[in-house]
């Protein structure tokens, strides 16, 4: 009898801690935001039109929300032409992608889903799937009042997209002597950085190491290497072969790197800025920073290596 009481008295308490735990659990679950949407939005396959692509197919969080390979795949299998850039740290940048075409956060989505070769649909072809879901209802409606849409859903993936900001790295804290890891090799090449003999701060400068301008970093030549670049936006010759400078936060993480992926790791592209006359001699429109080599030490490109793989977030986006 004393058994049976003790068993009975267990199963109750082992119901009650469920009960309670699922209580609790909803209690604190994460309430149904702009940017919370668009994150679900961000993986949302539908807005693709074979339902294979979402944003984040290309744009991996885990990879600083960039891709792993030359160019990405998109709906059907088709191949793209450029590298895909990093979506991080986008929130005060004046235009987007590699020629600039996007001159708002909200035209850079439409894009994308626009391409024959990304995802070849519309956002309002995307509401009419979602809105059959009811999770969509729901949400669009708590969060909009009303069902979804071509703007609602590009605001709730820009809202999204402003959140991803780089929030913690060893450069930062080591700036703000707060505890940190960086290593007297990242702190020779922070100084390398700044150094003009490096001219690496002419183009990256500003907190996002990025000049949000335009460069030709000597690889367009019109035969081997074809890509225009901001010449296709401009129609304007001085803009042959130039594309729109990268924040340098979080590069350690988005390799491969240039407009067309050409390198593999980041010290092929020291190698390459240390003498960038070798791989295209003859190269068109090359900004005058490139037209010599910089004579780097071994040791002083393993030193930039570490300075900027310092600059990589440590928080998130494992």
């Amino acid at each position: 009898m004393k058994f049976r009481k003790n068993i009975y008295l267990f199963i109750i308490g082992v119901i009650g801690f469920v009960l309670l735990e699922s209580a609790v659990n909803e209690y604190v679950a994460e309430p149904m935001t702009k940017e919370k949407l668009g994150s679900i939005l961000f993986e949302e396959k539908l807005l693709s039109r074979d339902k294979t692509i979402s944003c984040a197919s290309c744009h991996i969080p885990s990879l600083g929300f960039a891709d792993s390979t030359k160019v990405s795949k998109g709906v059907f299998g088709r191949i793209g032409t450029r590298n895909t850039p990093s979506v991080m740290n986008i929130k005060f940048r004046p235009y987007f992608f590699y020629d600039g075409r996007a001159a708002t956060l909200e035209e850079q989505v439409h894009f994308p889903v626009n391409h024959p070769d990304e995802m070849d649909f519309s956002l309002r072809e995307g509401a009419n799937r979602i809105n059959k879901l009811d999770k969509y209802r729901k949400y669009f409606k708590k969060i909009y009042g009303k069902l979804a849409d071509s703007a609602n859903i590009t605001n709730a993936i820009v809202s999204f997209e402003m959140t991803l900001e780089t929030e913690e790295t060893e450069f930062d804290n080591w700036m703000q002597d707060k505890p940190n890891n960086m290593s007297e090799s990242a702190k020779r090449g922070r100084k390398l950085f700044l150094n003009p003999k490096t001219k690496c701060f002419e183009c990256h400068f500003s907190p996002d190491f990025t000049g949000d301008d335009f460069k030709n970093v000597g690889m367009f030549d019109g035969k081997t290497m074809k890509d225009v670049g901001r010449f296709t936006i401009t129609k304007d010759s001085a803009d042959l072969g130039k594309f729109k400078v990268p924040t340098l936060r979080n590069v350690a993480k988005t390799p491969p790197y240039m407009h067309n992926g050409y390198f593999k790791t980041l010290k092929e592209v020291i190698d390459y800025y240390d003498d960038p006359l070798k791989l295209l001699p003859n190269a068109i429109n090359r900004d005058t920073l490139l037209n010599a080599p910089l004579h780097l030490t071994e040791q002083e490109k393993i030193d930039l290596e570490q300075f900027l793989i310092s600059l990589t977030d440590k928080k998130v986006y494992k």
